[in-house]
């Protein structure tokens, strides 16, 4: 009986060990069906659209960088040029898009395809813009809209591509944790190399977006909710109000403190974690502390 059990054990065994075998098999296992790739029409239209955005996101970024490096180098008069700006355009939705398309783990190849779909559409055209046979608004107009079958094409062709492994650097991964402030200081670039004093009615916004996004996540009932929304809002605009009626250097001081005080005010619901996301809280916290430095700078200098 002993004998008889231990051969029973070790038959067992080998059973196992080749039903194991067989699973880890790439060719015999197939892939769980979160690991296959999707390549149904609702897939390609969320791709689609992920890359509008990331295009969209590009252009309204990276655009005021050109303004800012080209001024000082005394190019802005070439890059206000129709071929010149539909190829920085270009430039600008590429990034974007590359940026996000490894993000979502794409091939360089996929991505590579996507950034010709870009460009390809401005240069077919700017033969023809060249010999005068379009116009300005012709060139820009018609390289979006050759853009968008180009686009699909690629995606078309890529659909059922299997995701890629990204390796990151850890130091990458620290500074995408903290993308709120960096979107923020992107957006603020032009501010820092052209200080200025926004309208005092543009605090209203700041109080206003708290009430807006709280209600639409349903968390004005609990702590730091309508209550106390409502007294921001309130200080805010007996804020701005006094900025309009005393107007000149005083109002602009009055501008700089609020936008300043509403950075503190992100800062308290970011640590609490209230009403809003803590990402909408800190990249707002930074964008208000850079208006706010730059409107002093502005008084400073003005």
């Amino acid at each position: 009986m002993p004998h008889a059990a231990v051969l029973r054990s070790t038959a067992a065994g080998r059973v196992e060990g080749m039903r194991q075998t067989l699973t880890d098999d790439p060719v015999v296992s197939a892939p769980p069906a979160a690991a296959r790739p999707a390549g149904g029409v609702r897939h390609l239209l969320r791709h689609l659209g992920e890359m509008a955005l990331a295009m969209v996101a590009g252009m309204v970024l990276l655009g005021p960088l050109w303004t800012v490096a080209g001024a000082p180098l005394g190019l802005t008069a070439t890059l206000a040029r129709p071929d010149v700006a539909a190829l920085t355009m270009a430039t600008d939705m590429t990034v974007g898009m590359t940026v996000w398309m490894r993000y979502r783990r794409h091939s360089w190849a996929a991505s590579g395809e996507m950034a010709a779909a870009m460009y390809l559409p401005f240069l077919l055209l700017l033969g023809p813009y060249w010999a005068g046979l379009l116009g300005a608004d012709a060139l820009l107009l018609g390289g979006h809209l050759l853009m968008i079958p180009a686009m699909v094409l690629v995606a078309v062709r890529h659909r059922h591509a299997a995701p890629v492994p990204v390796r990151r650097h850890p130091a990458v991964v620290a500074l995408a944790r903290r993308w709120p402030t960096l979107l923020a200081l992107l957006i603020t670039v032009k501010l820092w190399a052209e200080p200025d004093v926004p309208s005092p009615w543009l605090m209203l916004v700041l109080p206003g977006l708290y009430l807006v996004i709280g209600a639409a996540r349903r968390r004005l009932r609990g702590p730091g909710g309508l209550g106390r929304q409502l007294v921001g809002l309130a200080a805010w605009s007996a804020l701005a109000l006094v900025a309009v009626v005393v107007d000149g250097r005083t109002a602009a001081w009055l501008v700089a403190a609020g936008w300043l005080a509403h950075a503190g005010w992100d800062l308290l619901h970011h640590r609490r974690d209230e009403v809003v996301p803590r990402a909408y809280a800190e990249g707002c916290g930074v964008f208000d502390a850079v208006v706010g430095v730059t409107v002093v700078l502005a008084i400073l200098t003005g």
